[in-house]
């Protein structure tokens, strides 16, 4: 520890925070593997310090050893997302004097969230999403809005109870700008202090257990902005929201009524005198006109109030080397960063349409996936529009895109989260020992990702294949890749399962194919087959030949579940491929469907079974 005596943020990580952050004792992270007083602090791995040696290109600067002796030199943030890290939260990352933000999403990172955190004296930047932190929020996280908090996420972890109230009564957090609570397990009431938060550009609380009425005080969060779905509010919608789409509200109880919503609000019998009932009815017909005249002008300007949000939602940045957009959890990420990212060819030949990369960011940043568009067939104008709306789709059996890059010479590359350990389920098809209960979470966890896509982004996946869904070797939780892909390569070069009506239509894909096309997945993991050939025929050709559709099924399905469950699955799986799309079922229902046919030992709810909740809204 030499090397640390004579720097206290130094002797902090190595003390007191790369432990927790390793987690098990002996276990050997290959990230913090470099934190060492024999390696060079400015090759420490997820770090920037306040010196300028660190981000020279000057190689004896940046090699200098000596640099963790000097007592002046200070920790300045810590980026280590997606890299493994499976320990605790460190309370001594409270400790730092200069640190202004932590960038520990899509970790294993578990336990509760250190109440010493929110006493951090210059920490800006808080994203801690899709780990499996749990217990209650701490009050005290609110004490950082006296550092000018401007992030905070912790969306997909296991945090209960409810949302704290700050300490102090006039809390408003000025410059706190996105706040994203969505798939934990917070419930109580919704945190009315948050409509303080007048600085707040985007609230995400979807996907909770959050109930009671909705407050006043929310208009300035309108369109995509404002997602509180999949709750259980309930009770008359402030008419300050009568402007939001429906898509911010869906998946709460039926009490909630109001617009945007089609569920009117129906007032208690009160035992009226004729006179009174009258003069109510002479009221509802006013009403009646006044939110027939808000559904004119919201629906008039729905178009530019959309278009000002995805503006407003968005980073740029752009020099000669070309343009960066970047969406929520990659707004760390920068042009030279990108461009300078060393990569390997993971996958050429699956896709006709770009190569996808494994690239690590930097000396020390962490792995990403790479897409290098090949062809493009949108326009300039529609091309940033379509990637806007990929950007903004989050959940947690969805591979999300975390920035766009546009080149000078017109290449194009999406840039997504690098998942280790997981592997496409049609590799994984092709080995042996996959069970029907993991089969059946693979199809759950996909399932969900059309459901939320088809709900609450009002459009179709459009390239549904097993090559895109990404399987969590450990876990078996799905992840469905290369989503709205298709509107910017053209339908033609999209690599999906094609509906019927797409070989005779030139439309596109709808949420009806996307059914089509998960139906082909579902026979895949039924069959253990590969979709290269015709699977509803062969089932149809066994049930004319009257032979038993066990028979049908792979050998490692049938050996490990009830028949009745697995002739259902077959059933639906075929359903979903009905040749007419009206005749196929939606994918909230193909959800319900799957709930109920769960298996017995899988019943029990769990991170493993589903990363947010195990009810169908969580779809």
């Amino acid at each position: 520890m030499a090397a640390a005596a004579g720097n206290s943020d130094v002797a902090l990580l190595l003390e007191r925070v790369k432990p927790t952050l390793q987690g098990q004792q002996g276990a050997q992270n290959l990230q913090l593997a470099t934190w060492t007083p024999s390696t060079p602090l400015c090759l420490w791995r997820g770090l920037r310090w306040s010196t300028a040696a660190c981000d020279s290109g000057d190689p004896s600067a940046r090699g200098n050893l000596s640099l963790s002796r000097d007592p002046s030199l200070l920790l300045l943030s810590l980026r280590l997302p997606a890299s493994a890290l499976a320990g605790h939260l460190p309370p001594a990352l409270a400790a730092f004097s200069s640190l202004r933000s932590i960038y520990l999403a899509a970790n294993l990172l578990q336990g509760p969230i250190p109440l010493e955190l929110g006493n951090a004296p210059s920490l800006a930047v808080l994203d801690l999403a899709g780990n499996r932190l749990s217990g209650q929020l701490p009050p005290s996280i609110w004490n950082l809005c006296d550092n000018r908090l401007s992030l905070l996420r912790l969306h997909g972890n296991a945090l209960t109870g409810p949302i704290p109230d700050p300490a102090g009564p006039n809390t408003t957090c000025g410059a706190l700008r996105l706040l994203d609570f969505a798939q934990n397990h917070f419930s109580g009431g919704f945190p009315s202090f948050l409509t303080a938060f007048r600085g707040l550009q985007r609230l995400d609380l979807s996907g909770n257990r959050l109930q009671g009425p909705i407050p006043e005080g929310l208009h300035h969060l309108q369109g995509p902005l404002l997602n509180l779905s999949y709750n259980n509010f309930s009770g008359q919608l402030p008419p300050d929201l009568a402007a939001s789409p429906p898509d911010s509200f869906i998946g709460n109880s039926p009490e909630l009524c109001g617009p945007p919503l089609g569920q009117q609000c129906v007032a208690k019998p009160s035992g009226l005198s004729p006179t009174g009932v009258a003069a109510v009815v002479i009221g509802l017909m006013a009403g009646g006109v006044v939110v027939a005249s808000v559904c004119i002008g919201w629906a008039q300007g729905r178009f530019s109030r959309r278009r000002r949000a995805e503006e407003e939602e968005i980073d740029e940045e752009e020099d000669g080397d070309g343009k960066l957009v970047v969406f929520e959890g990659g707004e760390q990420l920068t042009v030279e960063e990108v461009l300078n990212a060393t990569g390997q060819v993971v996958d050429k030949a699956s896709s006709s349409y770009c190569t996808v990369y494994k690239a690590k960011l930097g000396e020390g940043g962490a792995s990403i996936e790479l897409r290098l568009l090949r062809e493009c067939d949108a326009a300039k104008f529609q091309l940033y529009s379509c990637v806007r709306r990929i950007g903004r789709a989050r959940h947690d059996n969805l591979v999300p895109l975390r920035a766009f890059y546009h080149g000078r010479r017109g290449e194009k590359l999406l840039v997504y989260d690098y998942f280790p350990g997981h592997r496409t389920l049609h590799d994984l098809l092709q080995g042996r020992g996959l069970s029907w209960a993991r089969r059946h979470k693979v199809a759950l966890g996909a399932a969900r990702a059309l459901a939320y896509v088809h709900s609450a982004q009002g459009e179709a996946h459009g390239n549904v294949r097993s090559s895109n869904v990404l399987v969590d070797e450990c876990l078996f939780v799905a992840r469905l890749a290369e989503y709205g892909l298709h509107r910017l390569v053209g339908v033609a070069k999209a690599d999906g399962y094609s509906a019927p009506e797409l070989h005779k239509s030139s439309n596109g894909p709808r949420p009806r194919t996307d059914v089509y096309a998960f139906g082909i997945l579902l026979l895949e993991l039924l069959m253990g087959r590969k979709a290269s050939g015709d699977l509803p025929a062969v089932v149809k050709a066994a049930v004319l030949e009257e032979a038993p559709m066990m028979e049908v099924l792979d050998a490692e399905v049938a050996r490990g579940a009830e028949e009745g469950i697995l002739l259902h699955a077959l059933k639906l799986a075929m359903g979903c491929c009905a040749p007419v799309a009206a005749a196929r079922p939606t994918m909230a229902e193909v959800v319900r469907q799957l709930e109920d046919i769960r298996p017995r030992n899988s019943s029990r709810p769990s991170a493993i079974y589903s990363p947010a909740d195990t009810s169908t809204a969580a779809a």
